[in-house]
């Protein structure tokens, strides 16, 4: 029995029965009050349908007393509609609070929709690790699984912790990190982060992180942090609220007492026109539409892939009239491979072999660009690597040297003409060939820099460690229109503070550590590549999870979009409810055009905010 009683309780209390049961009320009282029953049937039920409608926002209201909130939304509608019953528009009083719900049931439902995509991203994280410990698996929280641990994951579940595939490799689905929709592959030896699908096969993982220091917490957490960092046109709703509902408040009351004086009005018409302007003057279209464009805006970006770290940082990405790019793992993939091959004396083939046999085992960047091309299954005795110089192998039948010419420098090789930046290699004390190695360009770099321009970027400038000659190509080939080479993070710095001295507004794009100070210096900051470098991430404004280009641009029109919607919102609420104050101060308005100047262009303007939700890839 007393299940039932709290079923019913809770089922009286719920927005959408308490609306369907004034609403029934309300009609049979304007029924029974154009009929012969007495007035006083139709004013209960007038009465009696504001109380069930009411009863929660006179509540509320009354604890905004206490608080010393008086004018809040709740307390505005409290006070217009009890007072329109009791200068008799019972109708129209119940009316005014019927809408409210209504405005504020629907408001819910568009918060809600607006959360759903941030709670979505809840989902990459899973709260338990199948840990292998002694040959059997047992279920534990990911947030005690230590670094080192043995972990498992199965076709179908997500990876809880970063780890290292120590065996099976599998196909993955990254897309709620990245927002990419083709799975990528993964193999032994590769790292692999948390909130990643695995779609077939097994994996056994060694967790290289703690659970709160891996990528899909570290992603929840820019989430989060994001909405701490308002926007200027939140910051100018809050204090615009402080002020306009006061004014217009004074303005109602100066109506309701100076116009009988003045005989322009009846006592109750200047109450009836004074409680129109409390209806009117409720802030809700600006307070909730406006910052759930940003909100949205965050969360529709997060769900392909971009991060960004608040509202604030809109404005300035949608302002921008200069990008300056670091080069490697930014504009180029950071991975090298053999663009040329010179031999003297033997063939290509064997130059390629010699080199990838004496680089066999290495961790350098140019033993991973030659893994792949050696088919010998020769291994070196002694395998000795000078810094800064290379690596010097010694096989049972012979010694091969791979490196620049300070190491053949070093061990007496003589050279004919070797090209600068060549790989030189030497077998036996004699020059051999060399290799001309490349760090190939991202497949998109191109046409990133084309939508930049065309978005209205006037300058794009690259920043770079590199050589002259391969930064020089770089910035050809994708289209930039000025290169700056061999800089330290400090020349990087300086440059940069020199570009924005020009009047410029502008965004870095790095993703190592060596970017920070940029990062941090520039307008936006945005840090490619996911949540893999600490300072990068932390200096940016912008995180893009898939190491992809072409989401910069996009990022660049989310921005617009968003500035847009609550720019719109802002000047509509303010248009309409200015327009319904003037023509109610003119006795031109009734109630129901200050409902919806209230409640009508608050759904409007919230409808306009959750278009930022959308997923798919902006317009401009």
């Amino acid at each position: 029995m007393k299940k039932s009683k709290n079923k019913i309780s809770e089922l009286l209390t719920r927005d959408l029965t308490r609306i369907i049961a004034s609403a029934l009320l309300l009609i049979l009282a304007i029924i029974f009050e154009g009929s012969t029953m007495p007035e006083g049937v139709s004013v209960g039920l007038y009465t009696i349908a504001l109380a069930i409608a009411g009863c929660k926002v006179f509540f509320d209201a009354a604890r905004g007393i206490l608080r010393r909130d008086l004018l809040d939304e709740k307390f505005l509608m409290s006070v217009a509609s009890v007072g329109a019953m009791i200068i008799g528009e019972h109708g129209e009083g119940v009316a005014v609070m019927l809408f409210f719900l209504l405005g504020e049931a629907f408001e819910k439902h568009a918060v809600k929709r607006s959360r759903a995509s941030i709670r979505a991203l809840m989902d990459i994280r899973p709260d338990e690790a199948r840990v292998i410990l002694d040959g059997e698996e047992r279920m534990e929280d990911a947030e005690d699984v230590k670094i080192g641990s043995v972990i498992s994951v199965r076709a179908g579940e997500r990876v809880p912790i970063d780890s290292e595939i120590i065996l099976g490799s599998a196909s993955v689905d990254t897309s709620g990190m990245t927002g990419e929709a083709i799975p990528r592959s993964y193999k032994t030896g590769d790292i692999i982060e948390s909130g990643v699908v695995v779609l077939d096969g097994t994996l056994i993982l060694k967790t290289v992180r703690t659970a709160e220091n891996s990528a899909a917490s570290r992603i929840l957490a820019l989430v989060e942090e994001a909405g701490e960092n308002k926007s200027v046109e939140e910051r100018f709703i809050t204090k615009f609220s402080r002020f306009y509902t006061p004014i217009v408040v004074v303005s109602a009351l100066v109506l309701a007492v100076f116009l009988p004086i003045f005989n322009i009005t009846s006592l109750e018409n200047a109450i009836y026109r004074a409680l129109m302007f409390l209806v009117i003057s409720c802030p809700c279209a600006l307070v909730i539409s406006v910052p759930m464009a940003f909100f949205g805006g965050i969360g529709g970006a997060a769900s392909r892939g971009i991060l960004y770290k608040g509202g604030n940082v809109f404005a300035p990405l949608a302002s921008l009239t200069a990008v300056a790019f670091d080069k490697t793992g930014t504009l180029t993939t950071g991975k090298f491979e053999i663009q040329k091959a010179l031999p003297k004396g033997i063939s290509e083939e064997e130059l390629i072999e010699l080199a990838a046999m004496a680089e066999a085992g290495s961790n350098h960047p140019i033993a991973t660009a030659l893994s792949n091309v050696s088919h010998s299954k020769k291994k070196p005795v002694t395998q000795t690597e000078y810094a800064g110089e290379g690596i010097v192998a010694v096989f049972s039948d012979m010694t091969l040297a791979v490196g620049n010419g300070t190491l053949m420098q070093r061990l007496g090789v003589e050279l004919d003409d070797a090209l600068e930046g060549a790989i030189l290699v030497a077998r036996d004390g004699v020059f051999v060939g060399e290799l001309i190695l490349s760090d190939s360009v991202k497949t998109e770099a191109s046409n990133t820099v084309s939508s930049l321009y065309s978005l209205g970027v006037k300058t794009t400038v690259m920043l770079s460690g590199d050589k002259r000659e391969k930064a020089l190509a770089v910035a050809e080939t994708v289209g930039i229109s000025k290169a700056l080479f061999e800089l330290s993070p400090e020349q990087k710095y300086e440059q940069l503070r020199l570009l924005r001295s020009a009047n410029e507004k502008v965004a870095y794009v790095g993703d190592g550590i060596n970017d920070a100070p940029a990062l941090a210096l520039a307008d936006v900051g945005i840090a490619m590549g996911g949540v893999g470098q600490d300072a990068a991430i932390e200096s940016a404004d912008v995180v893009i999870m898939s190491d992809s280009l072409d989401r910069i641009p996009e990022a660049i029109k989310i921005s617009r979009m968003v500035l847009a919607i609550a720019k719109f919102n802002i000047a509509f609420a303010l248009a309409v409810k200015l327009l319904i104050l003037i023509l109610g101060a003119l006795n031109i308005a009734n109630m129901w055009l200050a409902v919806f100047a209230d409640v009508g262009v608050a759904v409007i303007a919230i409808l306009n905010s959750m278009r930022t939700l959308i997923s798919r890839r902006p317009k401009v």
